[in-house]
């Protein structure tokens, strides 16, 4: 029976990997037929929080129990991570975005080494080392920052973002009455959609986008159907089976798979979107790669990675979905 719910477990993480990595082939086309990078974040966050809204009503208690966590999660987790990340894509391939938003996990060992001052391995050093000239190849530094450097700068800090996830995903996660996290997941979409609301000003939306039809590789494709996709599939369903993962799955099982939603995001956009990378930033891509799983395999446990914390992994990969070879909107620069 634990061999049983261990190899679920395993399924239930490539799925969500699968259902968060193919996110951006759905919500590109989209921006690309006109919706602003922020709104498309907007109907991305509110359809989520709409679904999950049964969720929200049966965990209402957490309201009055865990108010700073929820409202943390929602700002951050959220709407930061979910705006940063989009911004980044609308100025730099989805590949590269995805990469450098996975330097939270090596953002979040300087957090925990310099700022709440516990011990980090040097295995976990090394890891944020490799990490870091990974990403000195991905933009290659060399050619005089030849990507846009406002997107790096985005795709900087939603790894921030990512990094202080983890740490609200920390918030109470010990003692008896440890929040459920899908109520936690439920309100963090609430929250982010009210946040969103005000950075994104979805009144402002071209509404009509969503009555037409967006070009995914050519092959014209109805736009609620792409929305559907990227709100139900892409959200709701990837952070649900990503947490039920982690309860099946030892945690490091469960962050390891977890990071292959930056292998399919890239052979999506790849395939579908015609994106591609250059030999040094795919080199410096693995690189990243490798160097943040390092890091996370190596950090202390009783330290740092309490299961609430390693939850985030599976649930956020994150939080993120498109590409754009386009000049994006002011709203989008802001």
């Amino acid at each position: 029976m634990q061999a049983s719910g261990r190899n679920a477990g395993l399924g239930l993480a490539l799925v969500s990997a699968f259902a968060f990595g193919g996110s951006g082939v759905a919500a590109k086309p989209l921006i690309e037929a006109g919706l602003d990078p922020l709104h498309m974040v907007w109907l991305r966050v509110a359809g989520a929080a709409l679904v999950l809204s049964p969720l929200a009503w049966r965990h209402r208690d957490l309201v009055l129990r865990r108010p700073a966590l929820l409202a943390g999660f929602g700002l951050v987790a959220v709407a930061g991570v979910q705006a940063f990340y989009f911004a980044s894509l609308s100025r730099i391939p989805v590949g590269v975005a995805l990469l450098l938003e996975y330097l939270g996990p090596a953002l979040l060992l300087g957090y925990i080494r310099f700022v709440q001052r516990k011990p980090v391995t040097r295995g976990a050093a090394a890891g944020a080392a490799v990490a870091v000239v990974g990403l000195a190849c991905v933009v290659e530094i060399w050619a005089g920052l030849s990507l846009d450097l406002l997107g790096v700068l985005f795709g900087l800090a939603a790894a921030c973002c990512q990094a202080f996830y983890f740490v609200f995903a920390d918030q109470g996660a010990d003692g008896d009455d440890a929040p459920d996290p899908l109520g936690v997941i439920a309100y963090g979409m609430l929250v982010g959609t009210l946040v969103m609301t005000v950075i994104a000003r979805p009144w402002q939306m071209d509404w009509q986008v969503l009555g037409g039809e967006a070009s995914v590789g050519g092959t014209m494709v109805p736009a609620p159907v792409l929305l559907a996709w990227v709100v139900l599939v892409a959200t709701v369903f990837a952070y649900l089976t990503g947490v039920v993962s982690v309860r099946r799955l030892s945690p490091q099982i469960a962050g390891v798979v977890a990071f292959l939603e930056a292998v399919v995001a890239t052979v999506f956009a790849w395939i579908l979107l015609g994106e591609h990378l250059s030999t040094w930033q795919i080199v410096g891509g693995g690189l990243v790669l490798g160097g943040a799983f390092i890091a996370q395999s190596s950090r202390p446990a009783p330290a740092t990675a309490p299961a609430a914390a390693v939850a985030a992994v599976a649930a956020t990969a994150a939080s993120e979905p498109a590409a754009l070879d386009r000049e994006p909107s002011p709203a989008a620069k802001g």
